[in-house]
């Protein structure tokens, strides 16, 4: 066992077993993020999830209503949409949680899309091939820039996995800790 512990401690090693570490992190991280979840955790989130977006929908019913019920035209606009859906955001989903965020941001990126394909449809522009794949490319090419620049600037749980894929898997003291446990 001497003989595995220097091996793996040996400096001329480092670079090629962190790469070993990297993977098994991902491995264990993906495994732990997915399969940890607690029963309670997942209800309390779902209880708020759906109590959120059944404030969501009374409100914003009942806000097109109203509006309805007050135009002159007795018919609802986009504004009357816009407006009804603004407060139903603000007064339902505005206090920072972590449901609320993870849902506001799930919302935003469906919002940035059906904007970017609005766009495209206006102008008759058609998406190169593998457009996607430059899209998740600049995605990830951009938040590795940042995690090494300036990792407070992300949100903490994405801070956190990706410390714990990219940079706890830099450092073992032994076998035990470079295959079996991070630290």
């Amino acid at each position: 066992m001497d003989i595995v512990n220097s091996l793996i401690l040996d400096p001329r090693y480092h670079d090629v077993l962190s790469i070993v570490k990297g993977f098994r992190n991902g491995v264990v991280y993906g495994t732990k993020i997915r399969a940890q979840d607690k029963l309670k955790a997942i209800l309390k989130a779902t209880k708020a999830h759906a109590r959120g977006l059944a404030l969501f929908v009374t409100t914003y019913k009942s806000l097109m209503l109203l509006q309805r019920y007050l135009s002159a035209s007795g018919k609802n606009t986009d504004i009357h949409t816009f407006v009804a859906g603004f407060v139903g955001g603000y007064f339902v989903f505005g206090e920072k949680t972590s449901v609320n965020q993870q849902i506001v941001l799930y919302l935003f990126s469906r919002v940035a899309m059906g904007l970017v394909n609005t766009a495209m449809k206006a102008t008759n522009f058609e998406a190169p091939p593998r457009s996607f794949a430059l899209f998740a490319a600049l995605c990830w090419g951009l938040v590795m820039v940042l995690f090494r620049r300036d990792k407070a600037m992300l949100q903490d749980s994405l801070k956190n996995s990706m410390t714990y894929l990219y940079e706890d898997s830099n450092h073992w003291s032994s076998l035990k800790t470079l295959f079996w446990h991070n630290k």
